[in-house]
């Protein structure tokens, strides 16, 4: 049956960006980028749709993502996954890095269900996470070396997140696992735990040390909408920032196997708006954190 399946298009999830967990191009940004970001999106959606297909043999999954690559870069035929993102990329003068970047990491998700440990995963943020926070802020003008390593401190942090919250799923409907092995080991736990109705004391310990850790990098990255130029896409950040870190504290003490730990959509607002106001009371005293940051970046 796969194999008549040509293009990633034939086999799109239907999932689109107001399913995500965090916003994605809300109306915080301008106008003017959201439909760069907006294409990011789609073109990202198709590849991951490839990558969490349950009928697709890995091999298969390998050579649509290759389709898109070469669609995107102009080495193969067009693909409308790809077009509307190649336009923007052309009229921008941006290169397609980031969104190969991504395609990278849906390649290692066809071809690896297990991570040993937190440095595979952050290896694997590295391609699944961090391009996305790099391109918003390439397509926004923002300056790389100010800005890319707190964006990938914070978006390191939303793909981890994203992780624990769908462990017991990701587990139980593709057979893959994100959550360390060391990390298992170290707490009495096993990968089979995952496929319980609700996590054990053992897998609990797990999941708030990771929790714990994705805390850290969230600390890492809260600096970003301070040193972001754009004061749409800083309050954007920090809403994103400001609901991650519930999420994370709420990772610390809900069971992701029983328990929803997600905001209900005025807890979600509430949460995101305090992000906002508290960034907007300290924009007065940007050039505080601009200075803190270029000394940082001289040490």
């Amino acid at each position: 049956m796969s194999t008549r399946l040509e293009t990633a298009s034939d086999i799109r999830s239907g999932k689109g960006h107001r399913d995500e967990n965090f916003p994605v191009a809300s109306h915080l940004i301008h106008p003017r980028h959201r439909g760069a970001i907006l294409a990011f999106y789609n073109f990202v959606r198709a590849g991951d749709d490839v990558a969490d297909h349950d009928d697709l043999a890995p091999e298969r999954k390998i050579a649509l993502l290759d389709g898109l690559a070469d669609s995107l870069t102009g080495n193969g035929p067009a693909d409308p996954e790809a077009e509307p993102l190649k336009l923007e990329l052309a009229a921008r003068g941006l290169p397609p890095i980031h969104a190969l970047e991504l395609l990278d990491a849906f390649r290692m998700d066809a071809r690896k269900d297990r991570y040993a440990n937190w440095d595979e995963l952050i290896h694997y943020c590295r391609y699944s996470a961090m391009p996305v926070g790099r391109y918003v802020l390439d397509v926004h003008g923002e300056d790389p070396a100010r800005v890319w390593a707190s964006s990938d401190a914070i978006c390191a942090a939303l793909q981890i997140i994203n992780h624990l919250q769908d462990c017991g799923k990701d587990f139980r409907t593709l057979d893959r696992v994100y959550i360390p092995q060391q990390v298992l080991v170290r707490h009495g736990a096993t990968v089979e735990m995952l496929g319980a109705e609700r996590a054990s004391p053992q897998l609990r310990a797990v999941i708030r040390e990771l929790a714990g850790r994705t805390l850290a990098l969230l600390d890492d990255g809260a600096n970003l909408p301070d040193l972001i130029d754009d004061l749409r896409l800083s309050l954007e950040i920090a809403a994103i920032h400001r609901l991650a870190v519930v999420l994370a504290r709420g990772l610390t003490e809900r069971d992701p196997l029983s328990e929803k730990v997600h905001h209900g959509k005025a807890a979600f607002a509430a949460t995101a708006l305090g992000g906002i106001v508290g960034t907007l009371a300290r924009r007065p005293f940007r050039a505080r954190a601009l200075r803190a940051a270029a000394q940082g970046a001289h040490r």
